[in-house]
């Protein structure tokens, strides 16, 4: 399915693979424009490859928050107007809590927490300005449930915070014509959950707890994330948004 973004241009960040590869796909090919953000330099020159001249790479850590700054800056001179902007960018944390040492659950919310944080604030004066703008988070049913897949104690944190966060600035934005969701997915075939995908008794394991009986692809999440970066959610802000084939159901 094809979301419209003609003459629209979006910051994606983690874009170079998995789920955020999916969402820079379908931007271009609803007409859009991306400023691709992402560490992954080679992965990332790929994909933009593969979309012409509709893409732009950045390197960009998102828990670096001068290094944010400093390319959101350079972006918003190549792009001059940005119209939404998707949080991609993550990373998982596997241990137990009896087993996380404080320098993993630091990384983990300055990643998964701190991360989105710098990029909305890098961006949030520049929508406000233009009358409006679109952010989507990528968050993960674990910031509901306590825990999910590899991720636990700091993941779980890290995601659920990231939730509310979305609620704050959906409140705050709506009446500079801001939009804030999130979508939270479950078990997804990427890069970061190969290790779960080759261990078959991990991998029966979580299957086992998803009425639809098996992962998602990555373009299946990406469709919510397109869905909510673009005029077609225009009544819809505030939502956590689970694609997780039935994990959460909650009303």
């Amino acid at each position: 399915m094809k979301y419209d973004y003609q003459d629209k241009s979006v910051i994606v960040t983690g874009g170079a693979k998995g789920i955020g590869y999916e969402v820079v796909k379908g931007i271009v090919e609803g007409g859009g424009k991306v400023a691709l953000l992402d560490i992954d330099d080679d992965a990332a020159t790929k994909t933009a490859k593969e979309s012409g001249d509709k893409v732009r790479t950045y390197h960009a850590d998102q828990g670096n928050r001068e290094e944010v700054n400093k390319v959101f800056t350079q972006v918003v001179k190549d792009f001059t107007n940005v119209d939404a902007l998707v949080n991609v960018a993550g990373v998982i944390s596997a241990k137990s809590f009896d087993e996380l040492p404080p320098e993993e659950w630091d990384r983990t919310i300055k990643i998964n927490l701190t991360g989105p944080y710098n990029t909305v604030h890098a961006i949030w004066s520049h929508f406000k300005a233009n009358g409006g703008g679109r952010i989507v988070n990528v968050s993960s049913v674990a910031g509901k449930i306590g825990d999910g897949l590899l991720g636990t104690a700091a993941y779980a944190s890290s995601k659920a915070g990231l939730n509310g966060f979305t609620k704050a600035i959906a409140k705050e934005g709506g009446k500079f014509g801001i939009y804030a969701n999130a979508v939270d997915p479950s078990f997804t075939h990427t890069s970061m959950t190969t290790s779960l995908s080759e261990d078959p008794v991990k991998n029966q394991k979580v299957i086992g707890i998803i009425p639809l009986g098996r992962p998602a692809e990555p373009v299946e999440i990406a469709q919510m994330i397109l869905f909510f970066g673009c005029d077609a959610a225009s009544f819809i802000t505030g939502e956590i948004g689970d694609a997780d084939g039935g994990v959460v159901m909650d009303g």
